[in-house]
């Protein structure tokens, strides 16, 4: 694989910011947080023939593809079926941009996973966001204190209980995602049981109530598979609405290498130098994350350069 860079002490000294483009972490507009409520500007907004509306049904869109990528199908407001509306923002120009949740006409119809590769900063943006909102709605419908079924308000971006008048708002859970690497050039990845044999990972974890980041990786590395890692220094971030995750990504160091898996969670583990991982992703022994996650990034940072492979 030509082209790659080393970096001394094996991945300390990264230059701040190159951890490379996370492709769910692009955006073009402004989310215009304060227009949510104002329903004088939302009906003008909505009246509004420059207004692009695209439509999302279970994590999924209507996109139309090119030969060097692809784009969200947009429309009028006035050809938009019924249904949840979201605001998503205002863009440089003006256009407001909403997606409405309504089921999704024939056509060219992808996946944030899929589409995310694909889509230019605007468009991925977009998606991502009316991605993750989705989610949150169809989790959250009732009352969390009384049942009662909630309102949708601030056009989209929070439900209202009828009965007690509680406030509810999207929800993000935070989750670390570390790149390991210990004194010997070496990364550890990681299947879960769920996955087929030769599809690995760096390791992942919720932060917990009442811990910071950095415990959170410490524990989560010792917890899945026995090891004590320290300095962890975080690199980047990136939403992943599957369904209300942000990932904070982290490189740490080994200070034991000793590999003990926890097989409720973790069902192989190895310590890969880059020469090993560049080999066994060639022969296909080795399938790495795909290029929409920030394990992907994490891992090609160390590499030094990136990994063509087909990813999952």
């Amino acid at each position: 694989m030509p082209g790659r860079r080393r970096w001394k002490d094996d991945g300390v000294e990264i230059a701040d910011g190159l951890l490379g483009p996370l492709l769910l972490a692009r955006s073009a507009i402004d989310r215009s947080a304060a227009l949510r409520g104002d329903e004088d500007w939302l009906r003008r907004a909505w009246e509004a023939d420059k207004t692009r509306v695209f439509l999302i049904h279970d994590g999924r869109t209507v996109v139309r593809r090119f030969s060097d990528g692809a784009a969200l199908v947009l429309t009028s407001p006035a050809e938009a079926p019924e249904g949840t509306r979201y605001l998503l923002g205002v863009d440089e120009d003006g256009v407001a941009y909403f997606a409405v949740n309504a089921t999704l006409p024939e056509g060219d119809v992808a996946g944030l996973r899929e589409a995310a590769v694909l889509l230019d900063d605007r468009d991925a943006g977009l998606l991502v966001y009316a991605v993750a909102l989705e989610a949150w709605h169809a989790s959250h419908e009732y009352c969390p204190r009384c049942g009662s079924r909630t309102d949708v308000t601030a056009s989209g971006h929070m439900r209202v209980c009828p009965r007690d008048g509680s406030q509810h708002f999207p929800r993000v859970d935070p989750a670390v995602i570390m790149l390991v690497h210990d004194d010997e050039g070496r990364i550890l990845l990681a299947r879960g049981p769920q996955w087929p044999q030769g599809r690995m990972s760096v390791l992942a974890g919720f932060v917990e109530p009442g811990e910071s980041l950095e415990h959170a990786v410490v524990r989560e590395v010792l917890e899945e598979v026995g090891v004590a890692v320290t300095a962890p220094r975080y690199l980047g971030s990136q939403p992943w609405p599957f369904p209300r995750s942000l990932m904070l990504g982290f490189f740490a160091r080994a200070v034991t290498t000793d590999l003990r898996p926890d097989r409720e969670e973790i069902a192989e583990a190895r310590w890969l130098s880059r020469e090993e991982l560049e080999i066994q992703v060639r022969s296909g022994e080795l399938v790495l994350p795909g290029q929409v996650s920030i394990a992907r990034r994490l891992i090609e940072t160390w590499y030094g350069a990136p990994i063509p492979d087909t990813g999952w």
